[in-house]
């Protein structure tokens, strides 16, 4: 038997409808915060991958945006087709559902579920369930609908039976050799990282009171020795949604900005020199050129 034998590598998309916990559940799965997380739904819009290794088997997550079925702009369309894609590209599917919780939105990621390969059922959140013995009717209710190739209640949020879901992808993985380098964690670069973490601190930081369609853009990154200098632009829908964001006196933007510089140095394991703009460009969610601009496919 060859080394390459040994190995085994592939590649898991996560999907489900908005806000099941599928970045919290890659953020815990390979040990690091990459994929951004918040309460607003359609925080995450890219394809994130993350990468972890375990002696000779390589897990490449896939996390993917939750399927959007309420808005129909170019943004939404892009996002929807990021997931319709990973779909057809990857050895392993993880439907994500929350425990207990399953309406139309989670039927219609079903129905998008591909035939020719193992999904496998994760219920998520179900440390929130005071009796785990009420997981079991919601669990053949689930089960009628499809075939599953393995069911596994998690709790990504605290980390809870993520070895059993790795231990239920495992035999799906084909044999060869591993795809990434072993210290590897995502393929995203340092740039896209840094402009999503401010993405992050915008959603978290302005609640509902400011609508999703922010983006950020990182119009400079340098290295200064062991110091990155990040300009990034912040970029809004209106003059209104530009005030909500600088906040009096310009603290609002001041505790965004220094609590994504904070996340950076952690990830990067660097210093970080951030200056952060906001720029208004109306229209932008629903402007193909402007989403290629920003890097939406």
């Amino acid at each position: 038997m060859t080394e390459t034998q040994n190995h085994h590598s592939g590649f898991i998309a996560i999907v489900g409808r908005p806000n099941v916990g599928k970045s919290t559940l890659l953020n815990h799965l390979i040990g690091q915060k990459i994929s951004i997380t918040s309460r607003k739904a359609q925080t995450t819009r890219h394809r994130i991958t993350g990468i972890l290794t375990e002696d000779k088997t390589q897990f490449v997550f896939v996390d993917t945006p939750g399927f959007q079925t309420q808005h129909t702009n170019a943004l939404n369309r892009s996002m929807n087709r990021v997931v319709t894609s990973s779909l057809r590209e990857v050895n392993v599917v993880l439907f994500v559902l929350e425990a207990r919780h399953f309406d139309e939105r989670d039927q219609q990621v079903m129905e998008l579920l591909p035939q020719d390969r193992p999904v496998i059922l994760v219920i998520n959140k179900a440390d929130l369930l005071d009796d785990k013995a009420e997981l079991l009717p919601f669990i053949e209710k689930i089960s009628v609908l499809r075939h599953f190739a393995a069911i596994v209640p998690v709790s990504a949020r605290q980390g809870k039976q993520l070895d059993t879901l790795l231990d239920a992808i495992r035999p799906y993985l084909p044999e060869g050799e591993h795809l990434y380098a072993e210290d590897e964690i995502t393929d995203r670069n340092e740039r896209f990282l840094a402009a999503e973490l401010l993405r992050e601190k915008v959603f978290r930081f302005t609640g509902e009171e400011l609508p999703y369609s922010v983006s950020v853009v990182i119009e400079q990154f340098k290295m200064d020795g062991k110091l990155r200098r990040i300009n990034a632009a912040i970029l809004v829908d209106k003059e209104a949604h530009k005030a909500m964001l600088i906040g009096s006196k310009g603290e609002k933007l001041k505790e965004i900005a220094t609590q994504a510089r904070l996340d950076m140095e952690k990830l990067f394991d660097g210093k970080v020199f951030l200056e952060v703009f906001v720029k208004v460009r109306s229209g932008w969610a629903d402007s193909a050129q402007m989403l290629k601009s920003l890097g939406y496919e």
